[in-house]
């Protein structure tokens, strides 16, 4: 028996789709429900949910109507009622990249290089009418580590030297981002369509409601140190060279700052993953955490994470960081 939430039936009714079958399709880490819907014509169209006040489609519609305008493929807006929380898109099918390679291992180095191409494409437009990526941000993101892993495992550590060691890393990027790109902050294989199940057919995007202006390698990282799926270390240095060369990124601290970036990513989503399980009981998470890990780790023999490395010697136990970030309760 599928849960309707309420004011669905009106909605698509008054979008002209009241005639279709309503199949739910299972969710993300956030509040957000989506359904497809599905006429006898085998016409469909993606139904998402994302009620206020966990959530608000309203930037979602802004970046999707900036990204369609710039030639990128965002999904079309077909209908929205964004008070209530109701946004009726364009399906781009089933074809998620990361599950369409695993069915398909050997198109790899296709998929990533289109994705790749994709990138390049959006930093060659003006950034975007949104908020900059500055310190604050970085900082209450890096922040999530200490306010929910280190509790979970049992640590108390040094809170006020673990914001000083990133301010003193991130400064010099955040100065050098300028005037930055748009940055989509989620651009990893479970968040792009293959469109017509076709590796070299343009990227299709989602969940990009968050985009900000910042640094270029953030949706690098993103991608190539991606939390859901094994990258292999060598393939991700040939993908990352294949940007610096399409977008003619050769600044010298570009492989640090991607190495910073990874860092605070990393550590802030083995931070959100937590959470995810301790405040929103979804353990799945967990399970996905010893690789974010062994990302962090990786990011963290960079010179130019110098402070930050020293603090993790410090403060979280060489044994925990072996075992990939320990046991969860």
């Amino acid at each position: 028996m599928i849960e309707i939430p309420a004011g669905l039936t009106e909605f698509v009714a008054q979008a002209g789709w009241g005639d279709a079958d309503i199949d739910p399709i299972p969710g993300d880490a956030s509040f957000r429900r989506y359904f497809r819907l599905r006429r006898a014509s085998d016409e469909t169209a993606m139904l998402m949910h994302a009620p206020p006040p966990h959530e608000d489609p309203e930037p979602f519609l802004k970046v999707a109507a900036w990204l369609n305008d710039c030639g990128m493929r965002a999904p079309e807006i077909l209908a929205a009622d964004p008070a209530l929380g109701w946004v009726l898109t364009e399906d781009f099918g089933n074809d998620r990249m990361r599950d369409w390679l695993d069915v398909n291992p050997a198109q790899e180095e296709t998929a990533y290089t289109a994705a790749i191409d994709a990138l390049v494409e959006l930093h060659r437009q003006p950034p975007g009418p949104f908020a900059p990526y500055d310190m604050e941000t970085y900082l209450r993101e890096a922040r999530l580590f200490i306010e929910w892993y280190t509790p979970a495992v049992g640590l108390t550590v040094d809170e006020a030297g673990f914001e000083a060691a990133w301010r003193e890393v991130l400064a010099p990027l955040e100065a050098r981002q300028s005037p930055g790109v748009t940055v989509l902050r989620d651009y990893h294989a479970e968040n792009i369509m293959l469109l017509g199940g076709v590796a070299t057919a343009p990227q299709g995007l989602i969940d990009f409601q968050d985009a900000l202006v910042g640094h270029p390698a953030y949706d690098l990282v993103s991608l190539l140190q991606d939390a859901r799926r094994d990258v292999d270390p060598g393939f991700a240095e040939l993908m990352l060279e294949h940007y610096r060369e399409q977008a003619g990124q050769f600044d010298e601290h570009f492989i640090g700052d991607y190495a910073t970036l990874g860092a605070q990513r990393n550590a802030k989503i083995v931070g959100i993953f937590t959470r995810l399980h301790k405040r929103d009981g979804k353990p799945k998470y967990l399970t996905m955490i010893p690789r974010v890990w062994r990302l962090l780790e990786d990011d963290l023999a960079y010179p130019a994470l110098a402070p930050v490395a020293a603090w993790f010697d410090a403060n979280i136990p060489a044994e925990l960081r072996r075992t990939g970030g320990g046991t969860i309760a």
